[in-house]
């Protein structure tokens, strides 16, 4: 996804923030909060029955590990994408999991675990669209979702464009036909497509490079942050992580 933002301001204020506020976080004894944006399948989204209460997903399962791992009862903050590191940064959560992509402009403000995914962007036109390549979008209406990854690289390309909060609201463009092609994850783009008719993904390797999935704590936060890699690294080396991604994009997909 997932995503990443270059809004300026953001970055400053956490930066205010960080200077400011303590890494203690807001794990009470033995409660572990995540933050997330639950828009995300098949990473993060609302099911009548999740692993975390409501809250399902890839991501929701790899939380739940890590806080049973370490003796602590897994909860969850959904909230907007954007807001995200700001509550992290002022101790509203312990921890944000939400396909965030560890980039350098973020590790700036905040300290990122192992990686724990790997992603890359794809482009979700209909069926008979001509966009085979990402240079074909030069000349087309562009969807995107605010604060992804998919927009900052179209922003990259210098194409206009149109951005939503949710996943699906662009894809519901696309649909109507109000635009040509919405740039997003690989992974989500595989749940829209199933649950829409008449569209299909197209790749550009060369376009579109591939990026690292994180969890993202206070910076400074080392007694955490050394928790969360002990346990990612127990789950990437024991296939777990492996397991959970082969399970949720085969269920989004059927």
């Amino acid at each position: 996804m997932k995503r990443v933002t270059k809004v300026t301001a953001l970055a400053a204020a956490m930066v205010m923030l960080a200077g400011t506020l303590t890494a203690c976080g807001s794990s009470k004894g033995d409660t572990l909060t995540f933050g997330t944006n639950a828009e995300f399948p098949p990473f993060e989204f609302v099911a009548s029955e999740g692993v975390i209460g409501q809250y399902d997903g890839i991501d929701m399962a790899i939380a739940k590990n890590i806080a049973e791992q370490n003796g602590m009862t897994a909860e969850i903050e959904n909230m907007e994408f954007d807001s995200l590191l700001v509550a992290l940064q002022n101790g509203q959560i312990d921890a944000v999991i939400a396909g965030m992509t560890a980039t350098d402009e973020r590790r700036e403000t905040v300290d990122f675990s192992t990686p724990y995914y790997t992603a890359t962007q794809v482009m979700i036109v209909k069926e008979d669209s001509d966009i085979a390549a990402a240079s074909d979008m030069a000349d087309k209406r562009i969807c995107v979702v605010q604060g992804y990854t998919g927009e900052v690289c179209v922003q990259d390309m210098g194409y206009p464009y149109e951005a939503f909060k949710k996943g699906t609201e662009a894809v519901l463009e696309l649909t109507n036909g109000k635009c040509d092609v919405v740039v997003i994850d690989s992974a989500t783009a595989q749940k829209y497509v199933s649950d829409n008719e008449g569209l299909k993904i197209v790749e550009d390797a060369s376009a579109f490079e591939s990026e690292e999935y994180a969890i993202a704590v206070q910076k400074g936060n080392t007694e955490l942050l050394e928790k969360i890699n002990k346990s990612i690294e127990s789950m990437l080396a024991d296939g777990t992580v492996n397991e959970l991604a082969v399970k949720y994009t085969e269920a989004v997909s059927e």
